[in-house]
Order: structure tokens, then C-alpha cells, then sequence
């Protein structure tokens, strides 16, 4: 999929350059060279991500992450608490502490992503403790650590991204396509099940 995106990618420069720059470029070629490599099966509808991370692999990486200096983005934490709360790191970097309910465990996700909903999409998630990781314990364990301002993990989610893949070379753990988001959805299921106590307006 990292070839198409590139492939996307260059055809999108060469249209730029040829009708802003008045650059002589034949952006057909672009086009020829995906359909060429659509039928070598080099480029493709990613394949379905279904394998978890062992839990040794977890721990490898957690290891990893709580060595690195302190200072930098606590992605041990993070990765906890993607874990408990089956959050996408998009999601985990922008809410809030003010909209934390610590009575009703639950935290208010703004703007969701959800395929039918593009826009106001706000749900409140749970803040269990089934997969091993408290999820309302560790906010409060990262605000002890980050008061400032009301974002409780206040990173760039494309950083906090980053640093996963690049974690699981040097531990040698998982491969590239079965980053967090893999162990994410899969124990998003177990807090699916586990969570139906919960007020009807709770979204998992």
C-alpha cells in the first residue's frame, strides 16, 4: 500500500508542476506505470490486519519505550492506554481531562472517525480496566506527569505514530503492517463485551 500512496504522491506533484509551473511532464506516464504495477501485484487494497502482537513482543516493546529519556513522548503509557481504551492515536491525542468522567469512567471523544460520520461524531468511551491496563489510571498517571493545559496527551499524533514502527525494528518484534493498531483492535473486542454495563449513550 506504501508504493500506491507514493505513486499517489508523485502523480499529484507532476499535475502541480505541469498546470501551476507550466512544467513539460506527461502525467500519463504516472498513470501507466500504476496500472502496470497493479498487474504485477505490487500495488494493492491493503491485506486485512488479523495477528497480535505476542505478549512477549508487548513487552519488549513497553521495555523499550519506559528505557528512553525522560522528556521525550511517554510511549509506553500511550501504548498502554491505546491497549485499555482501544483509541486510535489520533483520538488519544486530543482529549481532554475536563471531559473525563472519573464517577462514570467514561471520556468524551470529539469528531470520532467514523465512515458514516465525518463530522460530530462525539462519543463517550470507556475507561476500563479488562485488558490488563487501567485506562482511568493512566490518565492520572500522565497528568502527575503533564498538568499543563487541559490535552491529556498533548503530542503530535503523527510523531506518537512514528515512534511505534521504528520501536519494533530495533526490538525486532512485530513487522511494519502490524503496528499498534493491530493489538488495538484486537482488544478492542473484549472491551466490546466486557462493557455493557455502561449508560446506553457509551461508545465502544
Amino acid at each position: 500500500m506504501t508504493l500506491g500512496i507514493d505513486i499517489g504522491f508523485i502523480n499529484t506533484v507532476l499535475t502541480h508542476a505541469a498546470a501551476v509551473h507550466g512544467v513539460n511532464v506527461k502525467v500519463e506516464q504516472v498513470d501507466l506505470a500504476r496500472v502496470a504495477l497493479k498487474r504485477l501485484g505490487l500495488i494493492g487494497k491493503s491485506r486485512q490486519r488479523d495477528r497480535r502482537p505476542t505478549a512477549d513482543e508487548l513487552n519488549r516493546l513497553l521495555e523499550h519505550f519506559d528505557n528512553q529519556p525522560r522528556g521525550w513522548i511517554p510511549m509506553g503509557r500511550i501504548v498502554r492506554f491505546a491497549i485499555a481504551s482501544a483509541m486510535r492515536q489520533e483520538e488519544i491525542c486530543r482529549i481532554r481531562a475536563s471531559e473525563v468522567d472519573s464517577k462514570r469512567y467514561v471520556v468524551l471523544v470529539r469528531d470520532r472517525k467514523d465512515p458514516r460520520e465525518k463530522e460530530g461524531n462525539d462519543q463517550l468511551v470507556p475507561l476500563l480496566d479488562l485488558t490488563g491496563f487501567d485506562a482511568l489510571e493512566l490518565i492520572r498517571e500522565q497528568r502527575k506527569h503533564w498538568r499543563r493545559g487541559d490535552i491529556i496527551f498533548p503530542y503530535n499524533s503523527r510523531s506518537v505514530g512514528a515512534a511505534f514502527p521504528r520501536a519494533s525494528f530495533v526490538v525486532g518484534s512485530t513487522r511494519r503492517d502490524e503496528r499498534e493498531r493491530g493489538d488495538r483492535h484486537g482488544k478492542s473486542s473484549l472491551a466490546s463485551e466486557q462493557a455493557a454495563w455502561l449508560h446506553a449513550d457509551v461508545a465502544v
